[in-house]
């Protein structure tokens, strides 16, 4: 009996529908990740897709590390050549190989929390600001969610100008020295990590060919979570034969 004749009709259509783009929508406990699995095994299987060629995209680290295991047991040492990974990780990947055409050093630096709150309370103190009045967090978080819209320092000043806001007009400003900080240490914060990466394969052509080349098949789990900045890495890394499958809870 055939691996594959222990899944269900929907999980078979899913499993054997391996080119052009592909959504699926699964709820909690529907079989995902074993779909994922028998899906990734089929392609290298039976279509004699290499490992190399497949890109699987979860959202924690738990569950990436529970994809591998599983790809682990059912393919053996193949399954250490493919990238199952966080968007991050997989992102970090990216950058450690070609984020020189960016300005930055490979040896970059990813700040934590910490290290970020820190870099905000000097630039309060530079500026003559109140942290009552602009609290690290809250600055934090606004500059966060910009990076998550893909909106640099300059965008989001336009914005707190045209709207008359003069709280956010200052935080543009911070959020411009923060950038410049983080520049000059070479170093990233944790929204960086995708946003430099969608920099990147976005200013060079060169780049975003290598990896739309490598990355014949494309699989995204938990997609109802991913950002406007994650659908953007998922789009530049997707080649012309558009080879996406994403699953996600409607």
């Amino acid at each position: 009996m055939s691996i594959y004749d222990t899944l269900n009709k929907e999980q078979k259509e899913a499993v054997f529908h391996t080119e052009g783009p592909l959504l699926l929508l699964a709820g909690a406990g529907s079989g995902k990740t074993r779909c994922l699995t028998h899906r990734i095994a089929y392609l290298i299987d039976e279509m004699g897709v290499k490992p190399w060629n497949i890109l699987a995209i979860t959202f924690t680290n738990k569950a990436a590390g529970e994809l591998k295991e599983r790809l682990a047991a059912r393919l053996g040492p193949a399954a250490n050549d493919i990238w199952a990974s966080t968007f991050h990780s997989a992102c970090v990947r990216i950058l450690r190989r070609d984020i020189e055409h960016l300005g930055f050093q490979k040896d970059f630096t990813i700040y934590d929390t910490d290290d970020a709150k820190r870099v905000i309370k000097d630039i309060l103190k530079e500026q003559n600001l109140d942290e009552k009045t602009f609290p690290i967090r809250s600055v934090l978080s606004a500059i966060s969610a910009s990076k998550d819209r893909y909106e640099g320092p300059e965008v989001f000043r336009k914005k707190a100008e045209a709207a008359n806001d003069w709280k956010n007009t200052r935080i543009a400003k911070i959020y411009a020295a923060y950038q410049q900080k983080l520049s000059t240490a070479n170093a990233l914060d944790f929204d960086d990590i995708i946003l430099h990466t969608v920099r990147l394969l976005q200013s060079c052509p060169d780049v975003r060919a290598y990896y739309q080349n490598k990355f014949r098949y494309i699989l995204i789990d938990e997609y109802q979570d991913t950002n406007h900045l994650q659908y953007l890495l998922a789009s530049l890394l997707t080649n012309q034969q558009r080879n996406i499958c994403v699953v996600g809870d409607d």
